[in-house]
C-alpha cells in the first residue's frame, strides 16, 4: 500500500460498492446508531437496510470483528467497545490493524468510520524513510479529484461531541485526531520494490469522518502534509554546527559519537520566535543515522533495522513544522543531534573519556551507548544557548524501554510529576501511549560512577531499571536541581512495527503542547492548561516549572 496518497474529505458522494468497495469501522454501539440514510448512497443496490441491521446483530468484538455485507466488496468491522486505562479510548491501534486486514482490494475503495468531518491532506500522518515520519496538522486544504481514475473513500465513526451525555457514549473531539494517525499509519509512505515504479498512477484514498448523534454536521480541520525542507518551506534559516567546528566548541559527545563516519556529525536547529511569547521550548531529537554500535559493535541480527535510530530526530522535525503551520504562539526550538556511530580508525574507544558540551567529562564503557551522549549535548545548548524554560528530548534510546513499557507505549521520564500526568493523558488522546519510568537520581545514577570522569556512559548493573537510567544520564548534564521542566521520551519500540515506521512522536508532541497552538483541533487534545494548572500559591519562582505552554 505504499504507492497510496491520502486526504480527508467532507463528502465523497454515493457510489454502488462493486465499483468502489466499502469498509464500514467504528465501535459497536457507534455504529448502531449511524442512521441508513447516512450509508445508504454507498451500499445500495447490493445492500438493503434489513441485512445492514442483521449484519450488525452479528458482530461480537472480542476485541475486534467484522461482516462482509457483499461478498469482499463491502464490510462493517466493530472496534474494541471498552479498553484499558492505559489505552487509548480512540482503539487506535485496532483501527490501523482493521484497515489492514479488512480492506477490499481494488482502486476503487471506501472505509467508513464514525465521527466527525473534515478534509485535508492525510499522507503527513504516515512513515516514509525513518527521517519521513508521520507528520500531523499542516495548513492546506486537500481536495479529492473526481476525475482520479483510482481514488478510495475512507469514512471513519465516533459520536458527536455534541450529544446527551450517555455513558460510555460520548466521545470527545481528541478521538478523531488518534483516529485519523491510526487511519493514516495503515498505508505507509515508503517502498523501494522494483514493481512500484512501474506503476504510473499514485492511489489517494479519501477519508470521509460522519458524526453520529444529534450534530452531525461538518467540522473545522487542518491539513496534514508531508514534512520536505522544512527550513525553506517555514522560511527559517537553519543553525548548523558540523564536523571540526563540533570539537573546537566543546560538542565532544555528538562530535565524539560521529567522528569515525564518512558522513560528518552536526548539531542542526530550527528556531521559531514569534512576537509574545511567554515561555521558550526546546524540542531536542536523536538523530544517530544508522547505528552500528561503534567499536563495541552490534551482532548481525541486532544490527538491522538501525536505520531507525533516528525516530526521535524525524519526529521533532515532523512535529516541528506542523506546530508552526498551525500557528505557534510560543519560542520553540527543534534541536537536531546527527550522527553516525560507525566503525573506522578515528572511532571512540572504549575507555577513551569525552568533554561534553556542559563541561562535563565522560569516560565511554560502552560505544553502543552512543544517543545519550549526543543528547547530553543537546540538551545542554537548549539549556546554555536557548534559554529553554521547557526541554523535552526524544529517542530510540534503549532496547529495554520495549521491556519495561512494552511496544505500545514509550516511556517517559521527568522531573516533574505534573508533566508525566501531562504526557499519558496526552498519549491516550493521541494514540501515541505513553508510560512513566522511575524517576529515582538518587538511586540510580550512581550507576555511572566512574574513578576517572565525572561519570562513564552506560551503567554498571543492567538490571537496576536502565531506561530510567540512560534518561538520567541526559538529565545529569543540565543538573537535577535545574528549575525547569525536563521530560525524556524513550520511543525505542514503538518507534516501529514490524520493518515498518509507525511516525510515533508527531502526535505525540502536538498534543502535549496543543495549548500554544492556534488550531483548535490541538487545543481540545491538550491535556495542558486544563486539570494540571497551577496552584494559585505556587506562582512566583517555580511558575514556569509547574505552568503548562
Amino acid at each position: 500500500m505504499a504507492n497510496v496518497g491520502l486526504q480527508f474529505q467532507a463528502s465523497a458522494g454515493d457510489a454502488d460498492p462493486q465499483s468502489r468497495p466499502l469498509l464500514l469501522l467504528g465501535q459497536l454501539h457507534h455504529l448502531h446508531r449511524v442512521p441508513w440514510s447516512h450509508v445508504r448512497g454507498k451500499l445500495q443496490p447490493r445492500v438493503t437496510e434489513e441485512l445492514w441491521q442483521a449484519a450488525l446483530s452479528t458482530l461480537n468484538p472480542n476485541p475486534t470483528d467484522s461482516c462482509p455485507l457483499y461478498l469482499n466488496y463491502a464490510t462493517v468491522a466493530a472496534l474494541p467497545c471498552r479498553v484499558s486505562r492505559h489505552n487509548s479510548p480512540s482503539a487506535a491501534h485496532f483501527i490501523t490493524r482493521l484497515v489492514r486486514t479488512c480492506l477490499p482490494p481494488g482502486v476503487h475503495r471506501c472505509i467508513v468510520e464514525d465521527s466527525w468531518r473534515f478534509h485535508g491532506s492525510g499522507d503527513d500522518l504516515r512513515d516514509g524513510t525513518p527521517l519521513s515520519r508521520c507528520h500531523l496538522p499542516g495548513a492546506d486544504v486537500g481536495r479529492w479529484s473526481k476525475s482520479s481514475s483510482q481514488h478510495f473513500l475512507v469514512v471513519a465513526v465516533a459520536p458527536s461531541p455534541h450529544q446527551p451525555p450517555v455513558p460510555q457514549m460520548v466521545c470527545e473531539q481528541p478521538e478523531v485526531f488518534a483516529s485519523a494517525c491510526a487511519l493514516a499509519r495503515a498505508f505507509p509512505l515508503f517502498t523501494h520494490r522494483s514493481g512500484a515504479s512501474r506503476r504510473l498512477e499514485k492511489k489517494t484514498v479519501t477519508v470521509e469522518f460522519f458524526l453520529v448523534g444529534q450534530d452531525n454536521g461538518p467540522v473545522e480541520v487542518s491539513t496534514l502534509q508531508e514534512i520536505n525542507k522544512v527550513g525553506k518551506e517555514l522560511g527559517i534559516v537553519p543553525t548548523i554546527i558540523r564536523d571540526e567546528e563540533l570539537k573546537t566548541r566543546g560538542f565532544g559527545g555528538i562530535y565524539g559519537v560521529g567522528k569515525a563516519a564518512l558522513h560528518p556529525p552536526a548539531l542542526a536547529v530550527l528556531s521559531h520566535t514569534p512576537d509574545g511569547a511567554t515561555q521558550t521550548i526546546a524540542w531536542v531529537g536523536k538523530g544517530i543515522v544508522y547505528d552500528t554500535g561503534g567499536l563495541s559493535i552490534k551482532g548481525k541480527t541486532t544490527m538491522p533495522g538501525m536505520k531507525r535510530d533516528c525516530g526521535g530526530a524525524a519526529a521533532v522535525l515532523g512535529a516541528f513544522r506542523a506546530a508552526i503551520k498551525q500557528g505557534f504562539k510560543d519560542n520553540l526550538h527543534a534541536v537536531f543531534c546527527l550522527a553516525e556511530n560507525s566503525v573506522g580508525p578515528n572511532a571512540t574507544r572504549p575507555d577513551d573519556i569525552h568533554l561534553l558540551y556542559s563541561g562535563k567529562t565522560v569516560e565511554i564503557n560502552n560505544t553502543d551507548a552512543e544517543g545519550r551522549l549526543v543528547l547530553a549535548d543537546g540538551v545542554s545548548y537548549a539549556c546554555k544557548d536557548l534559554g529553554a524554560d521547557i526541554i523535552l528530548d526524544m529517542a530510540t534510546l534503549t532496547g529495554a524501554q520495549g521491556i519495561a513499557t512494552g511496544k505500545y507505549h514509550a516511556a517517559v521520564l521527568t522531573n516533574s510529576a505534573e508533566w508525566e500526568a501531562a504526557c499519558v493523558k496526552a498519549g491516550r488522546k493521541c494514540g501515541d501511549l505513553v508510560h512513566p519510568l522511575v524517576y529515582c537520581p538518587e538511586l540510580h545514577f550512581s550507576e555511572f560512577t566512574s574513578a576517572v570522569a565525572d561519570m562513564k556512559n552506560s551503567v554498571a548493573d543492567r538490571d537496576n531499571s536502565p531506561s530510567s537510567c540512560a534518561g538520567l544520564f541526559i538529565a545529569s548534564h543540565i543538573g537535577f536541581d535545574w528549575p525547569g521542566v525536563w521530560v525524556h521520551l524513550d520511543i525505542a519500540a514503538p518507534v516501529h512495527a514490524g520493518e515498518r515506521a509507525t511516525g510515533f512522536g508527531v502526535a505525540l508532541l502536538l498534543a502535549l503542547f496543543g495549548r500554544a497552538s492556534e488550531d483548535h483541533l490541538l487545543n481540545l487534545v491538550s491535556p495542558l492548561g486544563c486539570e494540571v494548572d497551577v496552584e494559585e500559591g505556587d506562582m512566583g519562582r517555580d511558575s514556569k516549572r509547574r505552568r503548562l505552554v
